[in-house]
């Protein structure tokens, strides 16, 4: 569980560098994608919170359902603060995000479930053309990363 956690950072904050920042990745992995697009600033402000950017791996491939910050506006205030003050419960929910493996969306498409990082299952539908990632739908589907896969999703997926 703790390599899928130090995985995990890497692949949602970038590298860590000597002084405790981090650096903006570059490229095209998960890490790069994530860090480098404005629309995940919370989420890479919520890795940030879990104490997972100091984290270093490598690794892959990974599947990441990716929350918006339109998706993280959804969240309640209040339960958003509290999810941000507790680091543990906050990193179950982003690896609760994460699916081990390379997963495109002709793939999701076949599946009604996944088993995510933290152990958790996601329940997978397809309705009206659209997938379902529990209550949440796939916005965009197939970013490709040189270690895996993002579909952005337009909710929190909280296990």
């Amino acid at each position: 569980m703790k390599q899928v956690l130090t995985m995990t950072a890497l692949l949602l904050t970038g590298t860590a560098v000597a002084g405790g920042g981090s650096a903006v990745p570059t490229g095209n992995s998960i890490a790069a994608i994530v860090a480098n697009d404005p629309n995940f600033s919370t989420l890479l402000s919520a890795v940030q919170a879990a104490g997972l950017t100091q984290e270093l791996a490598s690794g892959g491939p990974y599947t990441v359902f990716a929350p918006t910050n339109a998706a993280f506006a959804k969240v309640p205030q209040a339960q958003l603060n509290a999810l941000l003050n507790d680091r543990e419960q906050l990193r179950a929910v982003l690896l609760y995000h994460v699916v081990p493996g390379k997963v495109t969306s002709g793939q999701v498409v076949n599946l009604d479930s996944a088993t995510t990082a933290n152990g958790a299952d996601l329940d997978i539908m397809t309705n009206g053309g659209k997938v379902m990632i529990n209550d949440a739908t796939v916005t965009k589907a197939d970013v490709q990363a040189s270690n895996g896969v993002v579909h952005v999703i337009d909710t929190v997926l909280l296990p």
